[in-house]
């Protein structure tokens, strides 16, 4: 394993894509080779015209039509070439630089897929209390049904070798891809494995767009792929 894919999923990012690109392309990813491959999902802000600019660098998709993270996420997955693949949000909640620590204990094959824990032995900043409870119930409600020990599976931070999501299909177009994301690797026999990593909630002033019809959804999607694929 000498390279990772990135898959960084962007919607109306304008403030934030400039700043997130640079910190992952100056960041150490446990000393693999980074593709980086951006997805944009038919922003109508300047994000389009700023993805401009990293075109000869990186791999650039743009989606006609907005589809949601999961569509996007799943067109990466698509186009994803490297032994492991990770996913990276366009916004600052979360640090690239954890990334080496969760690549590690696979490269090390100690793990199929690792998850950045937000809420194992770390304190959270400024996390929304109604998005900590919510976040927390959808956790257990997916270890009792699927039989894993998780405390984060909504994280966005999940690293993966490529075996285990290349031939998944996936079917959520927004928020609820972390979960049926979850329910397949699973359900494909992949070991998952969690490590702790440092986070930043950012409010709805700053961008953030998940509602509670995304943790419907996900409540939804939890017991779906349970006994779909």
């Amino acid at each position: 394993m000498n390279s990772v894919d990135i898959i960084i999923p962007v919607f109306n990012e304008e403030d934030t894509i400039e700043k997130i690109l640079e910190v992952v392309d100056n960041t150490d990813f446990c000393s693999l080779k980074k593709n980086i491959i951006i997805v944009d999902d038919c922003s109508y802000d300047s994000t389009r015209n700023i993805l401009k600019k990293y075109e000869d660098k990186f791999t650039v998709i743009y989606k006609d039509k907005n589809g949601g993270k999961g569509s996007a996420v799943s067109l990466g997955f698509q186009n994803a070439k490297s032994d492991i693949v990770v996913i990276q949000d366009a916004d600052l909640e979360y640090d690239p630089k954890d990334y080496s620590r969760l690549l590690e204990l696979i490269v090390k094959n100690d793990a199929d897929v690792v998850f950045g824990s937000r809420f194992l032995n770390n304190p959270v900043k400024n996390f929304m209390f109604l998005s900590f409870l919510a976040n927390k119930f959808l956790t257990v409600l997916t270890n009792i049904v699927y039989g894993t020990k998780l405390t984060d599976m909504e994280t966005c931070y999940k690293a993966m070798k490529r075996e285990f999501v290349q031939n998944i299909n996936i079917k959520s177009k927004k928020f609820d891809l972390e979960p049926e994301l979850t329910a397949k690797l699973v359900k494909n026999g992949a070991e998952i494995k969690e490590l702790p990593i440092s986070y930043s909630a950012r409010g709805y002033e700053s961008g953030k767009k998940i509602t509670y019809k995304d943790g419907l959804m996900a409540i939804w999607a939890i017991i779906k792929y349970k006994f779909v694929d």
